[in-house]
């Protein structure tokens, strides 16, 4: 028996198997969680709330940086306080709605991360290549529209995948190996023609992967250049101090998310995928603000005058 979509999917309900079965392991989990996603929503929040307070920070480098920090809260809150919910609830049960929505706005922010780190890394190419025309490239219209093209391309493409799922037909009790919807597991799971799907998420991966990786690398392989050319080793570390945070970043979201698509290519562990998936979905938002601040003189001080005028 399987549902066809459209007919009684509405009242579908899948089962979000988790990182362990283990029910003695639950509360750690929940903990560890819990914590972890305290953390995250507080760092980004501060990092957003610094930037707004302090006149220092108007600047697109903190402007890009506060829209990142706002992606990063709204990506954890779309699959964290779910199996929050489900562990202290006892119940791995999702709705079909709650499982596409949670995939549509995963997509939708997983790609705003990916575009927002690419707008950054062309700030700091600016920044570094054309230091005397930065504040003329580099103005509010332009740092409006990089973010305005940045939310519709994501939107859209969170749209369509979330359109290429509800074409699908799924088995009643469908069990998901994750602690969230995630797009792949789910296509995988449905019983169904899954060709297209898997079409649209290959292409979607290339393109909307691909180029803004290549954008990022180009951007760098130009910022190395400039830095090589400047003659004092002072200069060199200060243009390469502005650069540090971001990179970091980078590395960090393209580290554990390739690590993630590679290892499910190679293993078909879901657990372990599963488990992975933890690194760029939980872990690198967490860490963004910690990276931000702790290596960031003016954010130091944004945040030490907030916390007097609090």
């Amino acid at each position: 028996m399987h549902i066809e979509p459209g007919n009684g999917t509405q009242h579908l309900e899948l089962l979000l198997l988790g990182l362990a079965e283990d029910p003695e392991l639950q509360p750690l989990i929940f903990g560890l969680f819990l914590s972890m996603y305290l953390v995250t929503v507080l760092g980004n929040l501060l990092i957003i709330l610094a930037t707004i307070s302090d006149s220092h920070l108007h600047t697109p480098m903190y402007y890009f940086l506060s829209n990142l920090s706002f992606v990063d809260i709204c990506l954890t809150s779309t699959t964290i306080p779910k199996m929050l919910v489900n562990i202290q609830t006892q119940s791995k049960a999702i709705t079909y709605a709650g499982c596409i929505t949670q995939i549509h706005f995963f997509v939708l922010f997983t790609g705003l991360d990916d575009f927002l780190l690419t707008v950054m890394a062309y700030d700091r190419f600016v920044a570094i290549c054309h230091p005397l025309h930065y504040m003329v490239i580099m103005n509010g219209r332009l740092c409006g529209f990089l973010v305005l093209v940045s939310w519709v391309v994501s939107a859209l493409h969170a749209f369509l995948q979330s359109l290429m799922v509800l074409r699908l037909s799924f088995c009643p009790d469908l069990e998901i190996p994750h602690f969230f919807c995630e797009l792949n597991q789910v296509v995988h799971c449905a019983c169904s023609d899954t060709f297209l799907n898997e079409l649209v998420i290959y292409f979607a991966v290339v393109f909307l992967g691909g180029v803004p990786l290549t954008g990022i690398l180009y951007s760098y392989c130009k910022i190395v250049s400039s830095i090589r050319a400047i003659s004092s080793v002072q200069g060199k570390y200060k243009a390469f101090s502005t650069c540090a945070s971001h990179l970091s970043v980078v590395s960090l979201f393209y580290g554990t998310s390739l690590g993630v698509y590679f290892s499910s290519a190679v293993t078909q562990n879901s657990h372990s995928i599963a488990t992975a998936s933890v690194m760029y979905t939980v872990v690198t938002p967490m860490l963004n603000p910690f990276i931000y601040s702790l290596r960031n003189k003016d954010i130091k001080s944004a945040l030490r005058r907030l916390c007097e005028k609090v």
